[in-house]
């Protein structure tokens, strides 16, 4: 496969890996986190996404519509999903950018012309190039064309993934990549699945065969308040990396905010991050220093 859905490029980027990068979101995840802050990145569809406050209810969309999928209502329109195909017309005729296509598919000469487009940016500040998601690991296919291409060109490349794909694939990908951002939810196999959809098993075998090719890994965990701050966990995760092969790993704790909401109402979808609270500043500091006391070094943000 020579293409890949895209939901995002975000340029100039400076916490997914080090220096100024750009950074390509595949579209697609089999994880279902509660508190995911980009819920349009989840379907491996393209989908649609409406502002209604955006809307002035100028009908352009109901004209561009060729299968009468959209009719206007007293609060802007109403989008019938048995007759919409996800073309992206309605989405190209709003004037105020009410409704927006979340997913393009691009191809992977499209792509690297995109990531040649900000070398400049690379070369003055030690960046490159992050594969990001969703999981870009659903895409192995044009994932490795891209570092493949990437590495050819001498561009410092970064994968971020939460690890729920097969040993062979991660294994694959490894030998193409500089430095992988590894995202550990937490330690219970029971609460991983209540609060991602998936136990972890897979997830922690997988990060204990990476961490012995030397390939340079980044472990993230966000930090949710009273999902996984606990100390029972932190305690859990610190011991679990202090014993991964190779050399002590670096720790990123990313603190939960509820910043994703507006992105649900748009897609219309629940927000089950709704009732989910940020991590107090006290759990944060315990969690540095308890990672400290195992000679791991680990920092708030990325």
């Amino acid at each position: 496969m020579s293409t890949s859905l895209i939901f995002d490029i975000k340029r100039f980027a400076i916490n997914d890996g080090p220096g100024i990068r750009v950074v390509i979101f595949f579209k697609g995840c089999n994880l279902r986190c509660a508190w995911c802050h980009n819920p349009e990145s989840i379907s491996a569809k393209s989908g649609k996404m409406y502002t209604q406050s955006k809307c002035i209810r100028c009908g352009s969309c109901v004209v561009a519509c060729e299968y009468n999928a959209i009719s206007l209502s007293a609060d802007g329109i109403d989008i019938d999903p048995k007759r919409c195909i996800m073309c992206g017309k309605c989405c190209d005729s709003c004037p105020s950018l009410a409704l927006e296509m979340s997913g393009k598919i691009m191809s992977v000469d499209e792509i690297i012309e995109i990531i040649e487009n900000e070398r400049v940016f690379f070369e003055q500040s030690g960046g490159g190039v992050t594969f990001s998601g969703g999981e870009p690991l659903l895409h192995s296919d044009i994932l490795m064309k891209l570092l493949e291409e990437s590495g050819k060109r001498g561009i410092h490349r970064v994968v971020d993934t939460a690890g729920n794909v097969s040993l062979e694939i991660i294994l694959e990908v490894a030998k193409h990549t500089d430095l992988f951002l590894y995202d550990l939810k937490m330690m219970d196999s029971a609460s991983h699945k209540k609060w991602t959809g998936s136990d972890n098993s897979l997830i922690l075998m997988n990060l204990k065969e990476l961490s012995k090719t030397g390939t340079p890994i980044i472990i993230r965990i966000p930090m949710i308040g009273g999902v996984n701050d606990t100390d029972e966990n932190i305690e859990q995760t610190a011991r679990f990396i202090s014993e991964l092969a190779g050399e002590s790993k670096e720790v990123q704790l990313l603190p939960f905010h509820n910043i994703a909401r507006h992105k649900y109402q748009k897609l219309g979808i629940k927000d089950k991050s709704e009732k989910l609270r940020e991590p107090d500043k006290k759990a944060l500091a315990a969690a540095v220093e308890k990672f400290r006391q195992y000679g791991i070094k680990a920092g708030i943000g990325g």
